[in-house]
């Protein structure tokens, strides 16, 4: 058993750096404004019927994923559902099987929790692809929950429905459960599967409106599972959150009623900004990489020097940020994001490039001072 972890390096990180001029180290959307959408001033009030659940927010989750309202749970965003998927379905000691690299707050709070954490890898050599035989090779008796984010965050690698099949099997044969985190899955758009909860009953996944739409000030944030677990969520969440704030679950059926036009400005979006990252790797020879077809985020690899020490240079010289790969268990790696404003990208690119460059030929120190 590893120390409890009662802290997220990554989070501590976040909330500190990600002030950069030129910010591609955010995986999510830039944020939507309120004026774009319908809102009116007696369409919100402060106060409202939400105890275990606000039923026209209920109704409208379920409705766009498909299932019965039942088994969704209202969540403070994704990172919040995840944890109580975990605390509803792991008891201390407990095995739990993560991806590596993952998303560093899945891992850190299976930590907290006093799960046993074990990791199963997805290689940037074949992709990030999910391998079933890995998940099977790591996987025991002690096993009771498989962890896994569908895009990959933070390659955005898609998992095909019929991998999921193929790990809700092998966690069928240990009695454990799969869950599949979902928050980047809608940047497929029309393209998008249906959530992996529709695969079986082994199955729990969690979403929200954060990443893909801008919407991240909602913190609307679910989880799927079936009834009796998912009442169970609705009561543990009485020791985290007892009640949402009802403003922003109002807003919230507010924007799921406009989501398709959301979406169609996410979509735009993402699709100038992935054309422009595809050729900013074809242009370098210092990058590992693979091409970006959909999501949010992309995982190069540099190929020579430190990227800690890239970006500091960054950070410190060209205003621009990206988050470091140590944060995923993968130091020569690093996570751009692309949900920016496209001249925001443009030029946060161009400054990479420049910073690149740096660290592969001249030494930077601070007193060089900004620019080239």
């Amino acid at each position: 058993m590893t120390d409890r972890v009662m802290s997220s390096g990554y989070m501590q990180w976040a909330k500190t750096h990600l002030q950069a001029q030129f910010n591609l180290a955010s995986s999510g959307l830039e944020p939507y404004p309120l004026a774009k959408l319908p809102v009116k001033i007696e369409d919100l009030e402060l106060t409202g019927p939400s105890f275990y659940g606000y039923e026209p927010l209920q109704k409208a989750l379920a409705k766009k994923c498909g299932v019965s309202s039942d088994c969704v749970v209202a969540a403070a965003g994704t990172a919040m559902a995840n944890h109580l998927a975990m605390a509803a379905t792991l008891k201390h000691g407990d095995e739990v099987l993560i991806e590596q690299p993952a998303y560093e707050l899945l891992a850190s709070t299976a930590q907290y929790l006093g799960a046993d954490v074990r990791r199963f890898v997805r290689s940037f050599d074949n992709g990030f692809r999910l391998d079933p035989d890995e998940i099977a090779r790591q996987t025991s008796t002690r096993t009771r929950l498989i962890v896994l984010t569908n895009l990959h965050n933070p390659s955005s690698a898609l998992v095909q429905n019929e991998t999921l099949k193929q790990v809700g099997e092998i966690a069928r044969r240990v009695g454990a459960l799969v869950l599949v985190d979902e928050v980047y899955l809608d940047a497929l758009f029309e393209d998008a599967p249906a959530t992996a909860f529709h695969l079986g009953e082994e199955f729990i996944t969690t979403n929200s409106l954060t990443k893909v739409y801008g919407l991240s000030g909602l913190r609307c944030g679910w989880i799927l599972a079936e009834p009796s677990l998912a009442k169970k969520m609705w009561y543990l969440n009485d020791l985290f959150g007892v009640i949402p704030a009802h403003a922003a679950e109002r807003l919230s059926c507010i924007a799921l009623e406009n989501l398709d036009e959301i979406a169609a400005h996410a979509r735009r979006l993402f699709e100038t900004n992935k054309h422009l990252l595809n050729a900013f790797f074809k242009s370098r020879d210092d990058l590992d990489w693979t091409p970006h077809k959909f999501g949010t985020v992309s995982f190069p690899r540099l190929k020579k020097g430190n990227v800690d020490s890239l970006c500091t240079l960054l950070a410190e010289k060209y205003e621009t940020s990206i988050v470091p790969g140590k944060f995923f268990d993968m130091p020569q790696h690093f996570r751009i994001g692309i949900g920016c404003e496209t001249a925001t990208l443009t030029e946060g690119l161009a400054r990479l490039g420049k910073a690149l460059i740096a660290i592969n030929g001249r030494r930077y120190s601070k007193s060089s001072g900004s620019g080239d």
